[in-house]
């Protein structure tokens, strides 16, 4: 049985026909459009009708770009983690070279200090600051097993520290200038006043005292050690004159005096050297006496 098409489709124009009709009519078309403007609206449907087809075919576009993204943040904040570690690393050994190099600094000007005092010195680092108020003292890490003995001036690279009132095998006790029981001979640089500077327990405060109201000494007037003492070497810095009150009412005037030095700023001190004692000294005077009684016993 022989299938019979329609007439229609067995007369359909040739393909070269039906693709010039089409390119006259798309010509046509834009001439229209550009000239009258007619389509827009057609192209606004078009759009609308379009747009969904679009993104679907942008997803998997949109899939890539966002696992490259993934993958880069990802990366990023590994590399972020390593970053911040290795800074914490970079940052704790450049303070570990700012100690060494602060360490190696007062180190230097201690060993200027050893050559301009003419006692013996040995170097001693700071083991314990008790955090009680009332007790100004120090442990260094130099007892008896080093040579140290009770009485010994301790000292750092601008002035005087304090004294050395108890030792042990490996460690001694230093009370400091500002301990309310421990005072030490000064002389006034500008005139020579001689007197006794004593601490009164609070931090960085030192007096002297019993001096008339009418005593010759200033605001600002340098304290070195007198060495009439034995202890420590004269002419070594103690404290700066910082206020005198001179109130009518009283024998004595107020005297407060600011220390030179501080273990505050020091991790490591001097201790020096026992003087010989010489002719004449306290020191001398009592060994003297001691043996005049050991005569007549």
């Amino acid at each position: 049985m022989i299938e019979i098409s329609p007439r229609f489709f067995r007369h359909s124009p040739s393909l070269l026909a039906r693709t010039a009709f089409f390119v006259i009519l798309s010509l046509l078309l834009m001439a229209l459009d550009s000239r009258f403007r007619y389509l827009g609206g057609v192209r606004e449907i078009f759009s609308v009708i379009v747009y969904p087809l679009q993104k679907l075919a942008h997803v998997p576009v949109s899939m890539y770009d966002a696992a490259s993204e993934l993958f880069q943040h990802s990366e990023i904040a590994e590399e972020n983690a390593h970053l911040k570690q290795q800074h914490l690393v970079d940052k704790g050994q450049l303070l570990r070279l700012r100690a060494l190099e602060a360490e190696n600094n007062q180190l230097r000007k201690l060993l200027n200090a050893t050559q301009r005092i003419k006692n013996k010195a040995m170097v001693a680092e700071i083991l314990h600051v008790p955090h009680d108020p009332f007790n100004r003292k120090v442990l260094l890490d130099k007892g008896s097993m080093s040579g140290i003995e009770a009485g010994q001036a301790v000292v750092d690279d601008i002035g005087v520290v304090g004294q050395v009132t108890r030792n042990y095998p490996l460690a001694s006790e230093v009370t400091l200038l500002t301990d309310r029981d421990h005072s030490v001979p000064v002389q006034v640089v500008r005139n020579g006043l001689r007197s006794i500077i004593s601490g009164t327990g609070r931090e960085g405060v030192l007096e002297l005292r019993y001096m008339a109201i009418n005593t010759d000494i200033q605001e600002g007037d340098a304290l070195v050690t007198s060495g009439i003492d034995g202890v420590y070497p004269p002419g070594l810095p103690v404290a700066v004159v910082s206020q005198i009150d001179r109130n009518p009412n009283y024998i004595f005037a107020r005297i407060t005096c600011t220390p030179a030095s501080g273990v505050n700023q020091n991790q490591q001190l001097l201790i020096l050297s026992t003087p010989a004692p010489r002719a004449g000294t306290p020191a001398e005077a009592t060994k003297m006496k001691s043996r005049q009684e050991a005569r007549r016993q």
